[in-house]
């Protein structure tokens, strides 16, 4: 199979709350806009880049960003071609090493956090994002899900310092997200239908908050 024609990349960061999507994007920019302002700084190397949909937050906080990915994107935005677990890049090269919802479809992802370690200067960051729940998709490269302890461990053993490992949203907000990706096909929901669903389970999440299900991980580590 042709994988660049099987990748379903973001071309921004727009996100209409009648969005079949909207609760996991809601809560995942979130987490992304808040690791991004604290701790992305100086040179950033993005992993899984496609079409860098990021970049409007990240210019801001960064002297230079470069992106790699497995296959150019649509928009071609993509500097370096390669794959996650070599990348051609010397030792030591980038002060933040982020990655996006990527590191679900490397097979040996322990080996992209390791080569995630060995291109972060000492001192600099690593920001990487990873799903708990979501349905298959990107097939057949959709290999991984992962706990808050599956995130801690994968860092640790790669040589970072765990700063923080945030969930994107609880049990609720997962709960409402599962509802409407369920729904039948064959019934067309007005959109103000899935705008009040879709803030409902948002106003749920807030007043009864549980982080023991989420749909994602955000996790910094510290080389």
């Amino acid at each position: 199979m042709n994988r660049e024609l099987n990748l379903q990349r973001l071309k921004d960061t727009s996100n209409p709350a009648y969005r079949t999507e909207y609760l996991v994007y809601y809560y995942l920019y979130i987490a992304l806009r808040k690791a991004i302002n604290d701790f992305a700084s100086g040179d950033l190397l993005d992993i899984g880049c496609g079409n860098k949909p990021y970049s409007e937050w990240i210019k801001f906080k960064v002297s230079k960003y470069i992106g790699c990915d497995i296959t150019q994107s649509s928009n071609n935005s993509v500097d370096i071609l390669c794959e996650a677990t070599k990348l051609p890049i010397p030792d030591n090269s980038f002060d933040t090493v982020f990655s996006t919802q990527t590191i679900e479809h490397v097979g040996d992802f322990q080996q992209m956090v390791n080569e995630a370690y060995r291109v972060c200067k000492p001192g600099g960051h690593f920001i990487v994002s990873g799903p708990m729940y979501w349905p298959l998709h990107e097939e057949p490269y959709d290999f991984h899900r992962f706990t808050k302890h599956g995130f801690i461990l994968t860092l640790q053993k790669a040589g970072f310092k765990v700063v923080e490992v945030n969930s994107n949203g609880g049990k609720w907000a997962l709960l409402g997200q599962v509802i409407i990706q369920t729904l039948p096909t064959w019934i067309t929901f007005p959109k103000i239908l899935k705008l009040i669903h879709n803030k409902l389970f948002i106003w749920l999440d807030n007043k009864y908050f549980d982080p023991i299900n989420t749909m994602n991980y955000v996790a910094i580590g510290k080389k």
